[in-house]
């Protein structure tokens, strides 16, 4: 039976969730607060199971048009030295493909194949809910009505809609400072070969991907709230990476006057449940895993997956297709929110001992140990991927 759904939120989970339910012969509206869609973004890495769905949606080969080259990574200490180098070939050789692309152009992918099948409502966002018996009643900013059957929350880390309909769900302050964006110009660097330095509280990650452009992303411990933070990112930007070489300071230099720059606290999203009555959280507004987990795109399009796959299943029956659509997912956000944890635990040391011993280990560690470390928790089951449930 077709339905009527809204999805508050144009992002990856989004677009993802619409084009999968479309398909499916629903009548779907996408609310997008924003004017307009944009390429900009900051880099991210689609891997595993993420590309797998993105392969099964046709967009395989425009997504591969749209990613940047990625061979080689040295992680490094403060001063250069290597600890140790990844082949990425190597290291994804026995699961599906990584693809490094920017969240803009990942979102300009699914933007582009979906723009003339659903609705989308630019400049609109809830502000109120009502349910009677059958329907969700969701009053937009500008006092439009909208009956739907299902209403799916794709707003992102700070959702409104979360806040207000889903008490239970608190958002984890993970005290980790996000900056990521991307500086146009001419560099040095090798385009696909990249260099992640690790220190005490910090890490920052330099990716050439093209001729004339270079990735960064840093990672800083900090504790403060973000309105104070934003305010002081620039400056915490510099002074957090004094002393390393100069060809890094001059890069970080540039990139604060002249780059395209994204900055965020990272949290995650607690709740017990991605279910209120007709309505369900969907991607970082139900289960942010943050950006350390490395799943996070890949996780929201799998999201989406669960979701219309469930609702195909049982489309008289909404009730179950969301209880089982909540039941797969917890587990799997655990998972990925735990990897999170280890990671920034090992890539991000609080103490110069935990630093150490960090570096020891991992130079020390063979190929297969690594591939370990990196590949081994992003990996599902096949009951997962199959969407079974035991």
């Amino acid at each position: 039976m077709k339905k009527n759904i809204v999805i508050s939120g144009g992002g990856i989970a989004g677009l993802t969730a619409a084009k999968l339910l479309s398909k499916q012969g629903h009548n779907v509206t996408i609310l997008e607060r924003a004017a307009s869609f944009s390429k900009s973004g900051f880099l991210i890495s689609l891997k595993s199971f993420g590309v797998r769905i993105m392969d099964e949606l046709g967009l395989a080969e425009k997504l591969q048009q749209a990613s940047s080259p990625s061979e080689f990574v040295n992680f490094r200490e403060s001063n250069g030295t290597i600890i140790q180098g990844l082949s990425y070939k190597k290291m994804n050789e026995n699961i599906e493909r990584s693809v490094l692309i920017t969240r803009g152009g990942l979102h300009q992918v699914l933007y582009n194949d979906l723009k003339d099948e659903v609705d989308i409502l630019f400049s609109s966002s809830v502000e109120e809910i009502t349910h009677d018996e059958n329907k969700v009643k969701i009053l937009l900013n500008n006092g439009t009505v909208l009956e739907a059957d299902l209403l799916i929350v794709s707003e992102g880390l700070r959702s409104t809609t979360r806040q207000n309909y889903f008490p239970e769900s608190t958002l984890e302050d993970f005290n980790v400072l996000y900056v990521g964006g991307r500086l146009k110009g001419h560099h040095s660097y090798q385009v696909g070969k990249f260099n992640i330095y690790i220190d005490m509280n910090k890490m920052l990650s330099i990716y050439p991907i093209a001729s004339d452009e270079i990735a960064i992303q840093c990672y800083i411990h900090d504790t403060g709230d973000l309105a104070s933070i934003q305010n002081k990112a620039n400056e915490i930007l510099k002074t957090s990476f004094n002393g390393y070489n100069e060809d890094v300071q001059h890069l970080l230099d540039r990139f604060v006057d002249n780059g395209l720059m994204f900055i965020d606290k990272m949290g995650m999203i607690n709740s017990s449940t991605l279910v209120n009555r007709k309505m369900v959280l969907l991607g970082d507004a139900g289960y942010c895993p943050t950006a350390l987990s490395g799943m996070g795109a890949s996780l929201s399009i799998y999201g989406a997956k669960a979701l219309a796959h469930f609702i195909h299943e049982n489309p008289n029956d909404l009730k179950t297709a969301f209880a089982h659509y909540d039941t797969i997912m917890q587990p799997m956000i655990k998972k990925f929110q735990g990897n999170a944890k280890n990671n920034s635990a090992s890539f991000i040391p609080d103490s110069e001992e935990k630093l150490n011993r960090f570096v020891h280990s991992f130079r020390a560690a063979s190929d297969a140990d690594v591939q370990k470390v990196m590949i081994d928790p992003i990996v599902l089951t096949q009951d997962q991927l199959n969407f079974k449930i035991s």
